[in-house]
């Protein structure tokens, strides 16, 4: 059985060099009720995030997004070494000020300052339109990893999905199953006490056979039944064939537990009520991984 769901949790990562720039991107998604973006941006790049969030938005629907992207210089064995005094000057500034406000005794030694490698990268200009392309390029590549990893994890959520769709209706089949063969005898029971309970007074039986089928009516199942196995294929439809279902599949789970509980009040036998707890557990265990799908 194929399936079209994705799963909302995933991690994507591209590298890729351009003429004389390094990139690389990150992007990690967790569950969530709406799309939330938190972009981590290199300096050279603030001005760009508007159109970052808009292209992560025309690929991604649902989800808790985090993004790292960096730029850097290429790396060149044959170039110079560099040292950004700009950043050093802020470093060894830093430095003196936690010493004085805070009371941190000790000398600053080369080994404190080499740990900071920001101090041996260039600070980098504004991105031009060419390399801004390519970048676009990386961050769509990301993205299209991270899409492989959910739609992995999609496949084994929908699967374990239609496992439990399967054990709901086969709990339901085998409610049906109980309620035929009890409710003639439930019935015929009942009607057994009510002649008891009234002894030889003068009540009309065509009265009394009234009112056990009046309730017999209202216990009836069957129309729950047919709801709930309608829900039940409904689920197993939209699982196969929309890609953004997440949404859809929960308000279902919401329908199917309704059809449960009045199912569970109507049960005319312990097997029954078993039965019934069983499909409630199983509903709320979809209900709780659907909050994952996208």
């Amino acid at each position: 059985m194929d399936f079209m769901i994705l799963s909302m949790t995933g991690f994507g990562k591209a590298v890729s060099t351009f003429k004389g720039y390094s990139f690389e991107a990150e992007i990690k998604s967790l569950n969530n009720r709406y799309l939330e973006i938190t972009l981590k941006l290199p300096t050279i790049l603030q001005s760009k995030e508007y159109e970052i969030r808009e292209l992560l938005k025309n690929m991604i629907r649902r989800g808790k997004i985090y993004i790292s992207i960096s730029v850097k210089p290429e790396e060149n064995e044959n170039e110079t070494f560099f040292l950004n005094e700009t950043k050093l000057k802020e470093l060894l500034s830093v430095f003196g000020m936690m010493k004085k406000n805070y009371g941190i005794n000790g000398d600053i030694a080369l080994e404190h300052v080499i740990s900071f490698r920001d101090i041996f990268t260039p600070e980098l200009d504004d991105l031009d339109e060419e390399h801004f392309e390519h970048l676009k390029n990386v961050l769509t590549e990301s993205v299209e990893q991270l899409n492989l990893m959910r739609e992995a994890e999609g496949r084994a959520l929908a699967a374990d999905l239609s496992g439990r769709i399967g054990l709901i209706e086969e709990q339901l089949n085998e409610t049906e199953k109980d309620y035929s063969g009890k409710v003639k005898d439930y019935f015929a029971e009942l009607k057994e006490r009510v002649i008891d309970i009234i002894g030889n007074n003068n009540i009309n039986p065509e009265r009394i056979e009234y009112e056990i089928a009046m309730l017999a009516d209202k216990s009836d199942i069957t129309e729950e039944c047919v709801r709930l196995r309608s829900h039940l294929n409904f689920f197993l439809d939209t699982l196969q064939n929309e890609k953004e279902a997440g949404k859809k599949l929960n308000f279902i789970c919401q329908e199917m537990h309704r059809e449960a509980n009045t199912l569970a009040s109507k049960s005319l036998s312990t097997e029954a009520v078993h039965r019934s707890v069983v499909i409630r557990d199983e509903i709320e265990r979809i209900r709780e991984q659907v909050q994952n799908i996208e």
